[in-house]
């Protein structure tokens, strides 16, 4: 195979693993999970078996998945190990892991929130709109809306505009889907409300506001995971 048939078959590798991903997210594949078959991820996304192993391969390099011989290919991560540096989504206690991800989650977001309002600009807000409309509107449809929280969270950190917070975004992007997942989706009206005060505030440059406003959204997060730890007992 010649250098440039190397480089085409890479490349339709590297946007198959993007598809395979997504498609991960889109049925809610959780760890532990078996994938389709080769010939039927080959047949769905229209490439030869051949394409589908080597992108199978990048998601087992990423910590996605696990190739188990004669078994088949198994989810064993649901975040890139780029977006989940610390491998927090691979500790097998969920729910203590969210609880402990909460109390971090309450000491960071609200000082975050309250660096928004002071530093944020007329596209952040608008950005920041679009991506809270975006999750009203699934929260109103009854669907999932775990990536369009992570990415509103990820926006108020944007809007902060500092380089040590944009390092953290993993971290708090892993603690929103842990989160999602382990509640199951349990706040939808606390959300709606707790994310349109949070942008509120944070358009008004009302810092004290996007503080307490973030607050009562960690607050509202934790209570639920105890109150489930608790029934759990």
């Amino acid at each position: 195979m010649s250098e440039f048939s190397n480089m085409k078959q890479k490349l339709l590798a590297e946007q198959v693993q993007d598809q395979i991903f997504q498609y991960m997210k889109e049925q809610n594949y959780q760890i532990g999970d078996k994938m389709p078959n080769e010939y039927d991820l080959a047949a769905q996304f229209g490439v030869g078996r051949s394409t589908i192993r080597e992108a199978v391969k990048l998601l087992v390099s990423k910590g996605l998945l696990e190739v188990r011989r004669g078994s088949g290919t198994y989810v064993v991560g649901t975040v890139p190990a780029d977006r989940d540096p610390l491998g927090l989504s691979r500790m097998k206690d969920k729910m203590g892991l969210a609880l402990d991800l909460a109390d971090v989650r309450m000491i960071l977001e609200p000082g975050i929130a309250e660096l928004a309002a002071l530093n944020r600009d007329e596209k952040d807000i608008q950005k920041l709109e679009e991506l809270c409309q975006a999750v009203e509107k699934k929260i109103l449809d009854g669907d999932s809306y775990i990536q369009e929280d992570i990415a509103f969270h990820a926006g108020i950190a944007e809007c902060a505009k500092n380089k040590v917070v944009e390092q953290l975004l993993p971290i708090i992007d892993t603690a929103v889907l842990m989160f999602v997942n382990v509640t199951h989706t349990r706040l939808r009206e606390e959300t709606v409300q707790t994310h349109r005060a949070i942008l509120n505030s944070i358009r008004d440059r009302d810092s004290i506001g996007a503080r307490a406003a973030m607050t009562m959204h960690m607050a509202y997060n934790r209570e639920m995971i105890r109150n489930i730890m608790r029934k759990n007992i």
